[in-house]
């Protein structure tokens, strides 16, 4: 594995065969996907933590916007000389790679998008500048109370009770978020709005869960009835956190998917 430093983004970089490029959603980094990677093992994968997350909080100082994320994204793929890859994305990071797949068909050959929304609602707008606030003004201790929080939000009942380990996992990705970076990332967030998905020509698998609040089953089968090759698969007992929460579930539809694209 090698990691590298491209424009300040933290990029891991493995393997061999075709390009995967992994995309992780707010309170996230490159690490939301290791629970895949044996789903990959055939892949070439490149997984960054986006500007203003993880290991990259000081890069692309400045307001964020999805816009300036999918250009973090463009920016990675130059670099590492990828001129056409799949993508696999969590949670913001799927409105990340929709802007993406209409900007740039021809660099994306596939999508799979665990945890997707075309964008927030209202209600979850204001409570995300609300969150990014209080991690801006409250720092460490704040980012403590924001990740027990949406340990309880985002994930379900039987992960709580069931998968310790995961919880440990969700706290920790949100707990090691530097405060003002992660601030920076909710306002973009709350600001992002809708990509033209009916435009996206590439195959896309859509992945939630029955419990997932933030993409709710009914409005990611409604995401995919406005796509032209899409699939919409829900995991039983399972959160906003998919690829922590059932990550064997998870490979088998991401493995089986990439396999239909060959």
């Amino acid at each position: 594995m090698a990691l590298q430093l491209i424009e300040k983004m933290a990029v891991e970089d493995e393997g061999e065969g075709d390009a995967v490029v992994c995309v992780h959603g707010l309170g996230g980094t490159g690490n939301t996907f290791t629970p895949l990677m044996g789903a990959l093992s055939r892949h070439r994968v490149v997984r960054l933590d986006l500007p203003g997350s993880g290991r990259s909080h000081a890069a692309m100082p400045g307001p964020l916007t999805i816009e300036r994320l999918v250009d973090a994204l463009q920016a990675v793929c130059a670099r590492l000389a990828l001129p056409r890859a799949h993508f696999v994305a969590h949670s913001m990071g799927t409105i990340v790679c929709q802007h993406l797949a209409v900007a740039q068909p021809k660099l994306v050959r596939s999508l799979a998008l665990f945890g997707p929304l075309l964008a927030p609602t209202d209600a979850a707008r204001a409570a995300i500048r609300t969150r990014g606030t209080k991690a801006r003004d409250g720092g460490l201790p704040a980012m403590h109370e924001i990740a027990e929080a949406l340990v309880q939000a985002a994930t379900s009942a039987d992960t709580r009770q069931r998968s310790p380990v995961a919880v440990a996992f969700v706290r920790e990705s949100l707990m090691r978020q530097e405060p003002a970076a992660y601030a920076r990332t909710c306002e973009a967030l709350a600001e992002a709005r809708p990509a033209a998905v009916d435009r996206i020509e590439a195959p896309v698998l859509l992945v939630t869960g029955d419990e997932d609040a933030v993409a709710p089953p009914q409005a990611v089968r409604a995401m995919a009835e406005r796509m032209k090759q899409a699939r919409a698969v829900v995991l039983n007992r399972c959160g906003h956190w998919t690829p922590v929460e059932r990550p064997e579930d998870c490979s088998r539809e991401l493995r089986d998917f990439l396999s239909a694209q060959r």
